[in-house]
């Protein structure tokens, strides 16, 4: 039987791998833009779609800063190991459903964002989940660091995903993502500011 290996050596491995799932997202997202800006006129833009995508780059960043936190599990499994690699799967999936292969069947990014709308915020959802699971792995101290707003803010914006999985109010999609944008920035600011 192999002998446990040092957290110290398996958190290294665990990163580099998130890396190239976080890299796959960044990607996506960035070739996305690119694309709009190599061809603006092919399809009509749509300022919430810009806005989510925006979002996801700076969760994706903000993700790969904050799974840092990771060092500090001590005796690594492969249940964590696959855990954590979901949650950044999952993070790419949303990429992908925001910039899509093909266009082809949509006439507008307004068109294909309400179209696969039930996926992508049944997704945001599932994050949410996974984010408080992802906490709690890191240790109590960690959890304890965000206080009684991380167990209000994380169900309310689990519940706003789940109605904008449903809804294709205009309005309502507007002011979600720009919630989330500006409370996304201030909550990074706030308590993400240093890697400690």
């Amino acid at each position: 039987m192999e002998p446990h290996a040092a957290a110290a050596d398996v958190f290294p491995h665990v990163r580099v791998v998130l890396g190239m799932v976080v890299g796959l997202g960044v990607t996506r997202i960035l070739s996305g833009f690119a694309r709009i800006v190599q061809h603006p006129t092919q399809y009509p833009l749509y300022p919430v779609h810009l806005a989510w995508s925006a979002m996801l780059l700076l969760v994706l960043v903000h993700f790969w800063w904050w799974q840092f936190g990771l060092h500090a599990i001590q005796h690594w499994t492969f249940p964590i190991y696959l855990f954590v690699i979901a949650y950044a799967i999952l993070l790419f999936l949303l990429c992908a459903l925001l910039f899509p292969d093909s266009m082809r069947d949509y006439e507008s990014y307004e068109d294909y964002f309400y179209a696969r709308r039930g996926w992508f915020f049944g997704i945001l959802a599932a994050t949410y989940v996974l984010d408080v699971i992802d906490t709690m792995i890191k240790g109590e101290e960690h959890f304890a660091k965000f206080g009684t707003e991380y167990l209000v803010r994380t169900p309310i914006f689990f519940a706003l995903s789940l109605v904008a999985a449903m809804t294709s109010s205009r309005r309502f999609h507007l002011a979600f993502v720009a919630l989330a944008l500006i409370y996304q920035i201030v909550w990074i600011l706030r308590l993400f500011d240093d890697i400690g």
